[in-house]
C-alpha cells in the first residue's frame, strides 16, 4: 500500500449521501463514535473492479449497527450503489473498500439517544499482501497476553470498533517482539483467532477451526469452509487448546485483508505450509476473480 497518510490522499469519499473530496470528509472531535466506540464498519476486498460478497458485507454492517443499538439512515441498496460508483470515481480495480457508520456529536455522554448516525464509504488501491512465493513461506505468530472476553460481555457478532482495542494491543506486542501477528485465546484459554483474522489448522485432509462463540465468524472464514468441503476436506469446528498446537501439520489465517495466509510458527511450534494451503489459496483466488 501507499505510504501516504490516509488523511492526505486524493480522490472521493461517499459521506452521508454525497461524494466529497477526500480531504473534506471530516467529523467533529466530539463525535460519540470517537469517544465511546459507537462505530461499526466493514472491510471489503475489490477484485477486477467488483467487491467480493458485497451483499454479505452489507448485511453484516446493518446487523452490526442493530446490535450496537442504532439504525443506519440509508437503505442497503443505496450503500451498495454508492460503493459501485465510488470504485469508478476513484478508479479502483484491485483494492479495499471501507464503509463505516458512527454516532455523531449531538451528545457526548454514555447515552447517545439523540445522536445522528453518519455513514461514509472510502476505497483505495490495495494489491495482495504477498506474492505466491512469499505467501507460502508463512508468517510467525506470538500468543497474546490479552484474551477475547466471554460472549456475555459484548455483542461479539458485531464488527464494532471497540472489539479491536485488544487486537491492536496484541498486534503491537507481537510486532515489538519480531512477530507478524498474535494468536488470541479466549477467556477460557482456548484458541480463538488472530488479531483480525480467523485461524485454521490442517492434519491431512481434515481442517480444524475454533467455534466462533466469542469472536467474529468471518465472511472469508465461511467462504473457506465452503471451498474446503467442495475439495473433499473434512472441516471440524471444535475446541482447540494451546497444548494441541503440535497435533497439526499446517496452519493458516483467513480474512478480507489476509485472504488465506499460511503460518510458519506459533511461538516455538513450527508448521510447514503445504497441500492444504496451496489448494485452498488456489481455490480462493479462482473464486474471488470469477
Amino acid at each position: 500500500m501507499s505510504g501516504i497518510p490516509f488523511d492526505q490522499r486524493e480522490g472521493w469519499i461517499w459521506f452521508d449521501g454525497e461524494f466529497v473530496e477526500w480531504s473534506q470528509a471530516r467529523l467533529h472531535v466530539l463525535s460519540h463514535g470517537l469517544h465511546y466506540a459507537s462505530t461499526v464498519y466493514e472491510g471489503e476486498r475489490v477484485y477486477n473492479g467488483k467487491v467480493f460478497k458485497l451483499r454479505e458485507h452489507t448485511e453484516r454492517l446493518y446487523r452490526s449497527a442493530q446490535l450496537m443499538d442504532f439504525a443506519i439512515p440509508f437503505e442497503p441498496a443505496e450503500l451498495e450503489a454508492a460503493s459501485h460508483q465510488l470504485l469508478q470515481r476513484n478508479q479502483v480495480v484491485e483494492g479495499y473498500l471501507r464503509p463505516v457508520a458512527w454516532r455523531g456529536s449531538e451528545m457526548i455522554s454514555t447515552s447517545a439517544r439523540f445522536n445522528r448516525v453518519h455513514v461514509a464509504i472510502a476505497c483505495w488501491q490495495w494489491p495482495s499482501y504477498f506474492d505466491p512465493a512469499a505467501r507460502m513461506a508463512g508468517i510467525r505468530l506470538k500468543t497474546a497476553t490479552w484474551r477475547r472476553p466471554p460472549p456475555s460481555s459484548s455483542p461479539f457478532e458485531a464488527k464494532a470498533s471497540g472489539h479491536y482495542q485488544i487486537a491492536t494491543l496484541s498486534k503491537h506486542d507481537a510486532e515489538n517482539n519480531g512477530y507478524h501477528d498474535a494468536l488470541m485465546l479466549d477467556w477460557r484459554g482456548h484458541v480463538a483467532e488472530a488479531t483480525s483474522a480467523n485461524v485454521f489448522f490442517a492434519k491431512g485432509r481434515t481442517l480444524y477451526t475454533p467455534v466462533p462463540d466469542c469472536f467474529l465468524d468471518g465472511i472469508t472464514r465461511q467462504t473457506v469452509i465452503e471451498l474446503a468441503r467442495a475439495l473433499d476436506y473434512q472441516v471440524i469446528e471444535t475446541t482447540i487448546l494451546p497444548t494441541q498446537l503440535g497435533d497439526f501439520d499446517e496452519c493458516f489465517l483467513t480474512g478480507t485483508a489476509a485472504e488465506i495466509t499460511p503460518v510458519q510458527s506459533i511461538d516455538e511450534q513450527h508448521y510447514r505450509p503445504g497441500t492444504a494451503c496451496r489448494e485452498l489459496i488456489a481455490a480462493y483466488t479462482s473464486t474471488v476473480n470469477a
